[in-house]
């Protein structure tokens, strides 16, 4: 048994951590509902896991591959946009679990206490047992393509070990970025929206659906500002060999996101105090 004590927040970073901890059935139990509540009621549940990535990646082949001619930098077409498809269904993830965590709960955060940080933890979790998921399908292509392209094709290297560190990186920069967004949307409903689709447009800004190399020169450098840029290039360059790993680039997007991270946890627990006389 533990007591639990509700004080006002004085310092300007406050993480309850340790209560967190003690919430942590609350966490499983949220990380189990958005897995089994996705999908209920329908015809084939998970298998929509499978078949979103999988029709995607033909939609992909056939618009940007095919009608476009955008290279692959000599990677499998199937396999390339899979890769991409993989990582940044994980990050819009990550970044919609966290985006409207006060709208969603609200209802919830007006009855009982627990630390709101659970939410979009939980949200994490259960997307990245869709990503594994997923990722067993990239897999299983990615055997497929060795098997039947002749030997030295396809050259995976042991910067494909940074994979784990590629993924948590992945899930700070959505949850922070997703935090601020539902710390803001307390009070500017309108601007939900407005991220919806400025989200969906920020995809073409990261090498998702090419690789950085055949970019035009000119907007290069613009789309390595982007802190997401070298984490796809470096999950490529493991997989594929093409692709680039980019050490500079790598501490760039990681001191982004620390500090993104900070600036949003610093928000989101200012704007919890109060949220619910707005909502």
């Amino acid at each position: 048994m533990y007591t639990t004590e509700i004080k006002p927040h004085k310092k300007l970073l406050d993480i309850d951590l340790k209560g967190i901890w003690h919430y942590r059935d609350l966490y499983y139990m949220y990380v189990r509902r958005d897995i089994v509540t996705l999908y209920k009621q329908t015809i084939l549940g998970p298998l929509w896991y499978i078949i979103q990535p999988l029709f995607t990646t033909i939609m992909y082949m056939f618009v940007f591959g095919g009608l476009a001619g955008i290279s692959t930098d000599g990677a499998p077409q199937p396999l390339f946009y899979m890769a991409g498809i993989v990582l940044w269904g994980y990050f819009t993830q990550c970044f919609n679990t966290s985006s409207d965590v006060f709208g969603t709960n609200a209802n919830v955060f007006g009855k009982v206490y627990f630390p709101r940080l659970v939410v979009p933890l939980s949200g994490i979790t259960s997307g990245l047992l869709k990503m594994l998921i997923q990722l067993g399908i990239f897999v299983a292509i990615y055997i497929y393509y060795v098997l039947t392209l002749p030997s030295g094709t396809l050259s995976i290297n042991a910067s494909i070990l940074l994979f784990p560190v590629l993924i948590v990186m992945i899930a700070m920069h959505g949850m922070s970025w997703g935090l601020i967004v539902s710390s803001m949307t307390t009070k500017y409903r309108d601007m939900k929206f407005f991220v919806q689709f400025a989200i969906q447009l920020f995809m073409y800004a990261t090498p998702v659906i090419y690789p950085l190399s055949v970019a035009p020169e000119k907007y290069r450098d613009i789309i390595a500002l982007n802190p997401l840029t070298p984490i796809f290039e470096a999950f490529k360059y493991g997989c594929f060999g093409c692709g680039s790993l980019d050490w500079s680039g790598l501490l760039y997007s990681a001191i982004f996101m620390c500090i993104t991270l900070f600036i949003s946890v610093v928000i989101f627990s200012r704007t919890e105090r109060n949220f619910m006389d707005t909502v």
